[in-house]
């Protein structure tokens, strides 16, 4: 055997290949946590969604009238439960938990400003609305509570 002929990767080599591979999952970890809040925010819209279908079909069935509040036994009739607020705010300011099922129940004349340190639904008696109880911005900059509208 030649002492020329041996195969195999020098260690520099290989010292390049690891500091590709960090460079690469430096670059995808933060993008794989972005898509894991883009997708609570997509199931916080749909769980919007689902909510005021079952208020919507309450008010059709009680010709006009809005439920009261979301927590009371009526709700069993539409749906399982209530779903949770999924979203968690990425960074900085109030964290919201990622699974509260809190709803506020507010009428018109006692409709306050949403906080920033809320967690949870809010839900007006008075006309059927319903948004997230915070104001915090998500992944595109708009404002939790918006997901309601």
């Amino acid at each position: 055997m030649k002492l020329g002929s041996k195969k195999g990767f020098t260690l520099i080599e290989l010292m390049i290949v690891v500091a590709i591979i960090g460079i690469l999952a430096s670059v995808a970890i933060p993008k794989f946590s972005d898509m894991l809040e883009k997708s609570r925010e997509g199931a916080t819209k749909g769980n919007v969604g689902a909510l005021k279908s079952a208020i919507s079909i309450y008010y059709g069935d009680n010709t006009g009238a809005w439920p009261s509040g979301l927590a009371d036994t009526w709700f069993a009739k539409y749906m399982d439960r209530i779903p949770a607020v999924k979203v968690k705010h990425p960074s900085g300011g109030f964290a919201l938990s990622g699974s509260s099922t809190t709803i506020t129940t507010v009428n018109e004349v006692t409709l306050v400003t949403i906080a920033t340190d809320t967690d949870g639904w809010k839900y007006n008696q008075a006309s059927g609305d319903l948004w997230i109880n915070n104001s915090q911005t998500d992944s595109k900059g708009e404002g939790y509570s918006v997901y309601g509208y």
